[in-house]
Parts: structure tokens; C-alpha cells; sequence
């Protein structure tokens, strides 16, 4: 009876396969997936949840979580995957080269751009406003109740990447920057601003679905070179472009079967992305529903992912 149970045993495990594995190797078919708070990560999160459950017959776990609070997971168990990560080489190191509880995935595909952002009748109505070195003389179009006193620089949420306070003191510009909360109140104000032709300069990055439908003009800071953000106190540099790439849980990587595979594979464009992105925001679409409509006209695109 023992020989026996041992080899239906191994006749069970064996025909799982690779496809059974979860973060915890526990068997079950659950993929904990974080869902950070802008669009563009929802969309990556949308389409991989929806071929995770109808291609891969998982249950996926969406965890809205903030970027470093999602890092922390890999360490507790609750997050196998971060599917939109922005440089981070702080958490990296934390995670990945000193605790090892944590892997890179590769690239999403999509390139990221963050930068400072005027609308484009601002940029034609001063053209000398594109340049940070002339922000100074522009500060009072800028000024807000929160401002005090000074130009208003529109941030989103605080967790999101930023350099922007550092940057504001550094290059000694009279501006203060003020924090929405959130993408949707960024998004909110660039629109408003364009559409009442009110003053905004306002921190934004890509991919993002409203660069599609609006022009907005990049400021331009000082470059950015290897090493000028290595101190965040003293940075007085741009932005540098990010190959946006995904973070996996050591013990998903490795036991994770083809949903890590799955994952691993997944690369997109920023126009696939914000097809997503567009569809749930401004489409009335459920994340479920607009993740269906792109796999339903993108078939041979992820395809290979699988």
C-alpha cells in the first residue's frame, strides 16, 4: 500500500505539470498579482490576469498595492508579481541582491518617460517657457492657494517616482511642489488646462493614453547623465528613460510553472498599452472587459507569451 501511494503520488504531481505551481508551491492555481495605482500598470495587470484565467485556467489575486509596499511582498508571500516596474535600483538591491527573495522578469516593452509637462497653447503663447532656466520668470502664472506664494508644480501621487522637490531646490526655482494624489486628478488638471487655457506646469510621464489625444510641451531640464541621481537630495538633473521591466517573487520564479512563463514572455508596446489604458478609462470598461477586447484583436501578438 505505501509502494502504491507513493506512485499515485508521483502520478498526481507529475501531471500537473509545469502549469500547477503557485508562488507558495502549494498546489493551488492562484497567481498574486500587485496592482500599482496608475492605468498603465492596470492595463499590463488586466491583460495578464485575463489570459492567466482563460488560457491558463488560474485564479488570479489583484493586490492594490503602492510601489514599495508591493516590493515588500515578495518578502511576505502576498505578491508573486510586479508587472510595471520603473527603475527602483534602491528596491532592487534590497530585494533581489541582499534578501535574493525576489527576480528581474525582463522588459514589459514599454519605454518610460517621465518628465515636467506645460500645455501646448502655453508653449506657443511663451516659447521660452520650455526651458527650466526661464520657469523663474513664469513662476506667478503658477501660483495656487497651495502654492504659497510661489509657482505651483503639479506632482501626482507621492509614492509615484519623483525627483521633483530635490530638483525644484537645486536648480533654485520659486516653486513649490504640490502633490494631486492621484493619476486621475493629474490627468484631470492637464485636460482642464488645456481645455480653459489655465496655467499648469505639471510633473507627467508615458506611456499614458492622453499624450494620444492631447499635445502637451516637454520642459527641458538639465540632462541627465550616468550617476546624476545617485543622491536623491542632490539631484538637478532630468529624468533618465526607463526600459520598463517586471519583478517576480524568487519562489514563483521557481515554481510558478507557465504562469511565471507566461509573465516572464509578456512584452508589449506603449501603443498596446495605452489601447488598454484608453478603453478603461474613457470607454467605460471594466479592466476585464478592455484586456478581452485587446486579446480578442491581438491574438498573434500573445500568442507567443504562452
Amino acid at each position: 500500500m505505501k509502494r502504491l501511494l507513493v506512485l499515485v503520488l508521483v502520478l498526481t504531481v507529475g501531471g500537473c505539470g509545469g502549469a500547477s505551481s503557485t508562488a507558495g508551491g502549494s498546489g493551488e492555481k492562484t497567481v498574486k498579482l500587485a496592482v500599482n495605482p496608475w492605468v498603465g500598470y492596470e492595463a499590463n495587470a488586466a491583460v495578464l490576469a485575463y489570459l492567466l484565467e482563460h488560457e491558463l485556467g488560474y485564479t488570479v489575486d489583484r493586490k492594490n498595492l503602492k510601489e514599495e509596499i508591493a516590493w515588500q511582498g515578495f518578502e511576505t508571500g502576498e505578491v508573486d508579481a510586479i508587472v510595471e516596474n520603473w527603475g527602483h535600483d534602491d528596491l532592487k538591491k534590497t530585494y533581489i541582491q541582499d534578501k535574493k527573495v525576489a527576480v528581474d522578469a525582463g522588459p514589459t516593452g514599454n519605454k518610460g518617460v517621465i518628465g515636467w509637462y506645460v500645455p501646448q497653447w502655453m508653449a506657443e503663447q511663451y516659447p521660452d517657457i520650455t526651458d527650466w532656466k526661464n520657469l523663474n520668470k513664469y513662476a506667478s502664472l503658477f501660483r495656487t492657494s497651495e502654492s504659497g506664494g510661489k509657482g505651483q508644480m503639479l506632482d501626482g501621487d507621492p509614492s509615484f517616482v519623483t525627483n521633483d522637490v530635490a530638483l525644484v531646490a537645486n536648480l533654485k526655482l520659486d516653486y513649490k511642489v504640490v502633490f494631486s494624489g492621484s493619476e486621475a486628478a493629474i490627468i484631470k488638471a492637464a485636460q482642464q488646462a488645456t481645455a480653459q487655457k489655465k496655467p499648469l506646469l505639471f510633473y507627467f510621464y508615458e506611456p499614458q493614453w492622453l499624450f494620444a489625444k492631447e499635445k502637451y510641451a516637454r520642459v527641458k531640464l538639465p540632462a541627465y547623465t550616468a550617476g546624476c541621481d545617485a543622491d536623491p537630495k542632490k539631484v538637478a538633473c532630468d529624468y533618465p528613460d526607463y526600459t520598463l521591466d517586471k519583478i517576480v517573487s524568487k519562489r514563483f520564479a521557481d515554481t510558478g510553472g507557465s504562469a511565471y512563463q507566461l509573465i516572464q514572455r509578456f512584452r508589449w508596446t506603449n501603443e498596446d498599452q495605452n489601447l488598454v489604458a484608453d478603453a478603461i478609462t474613457n470607454q467605460g470598461l471594466s479592466a476585464d472587459d478592455a484586456a478581452r477586447k485587446w486579446v480578442g484583436e491581438h491574438e498573434a501578438t500573445w500568442k507567443a507569451w504562452l
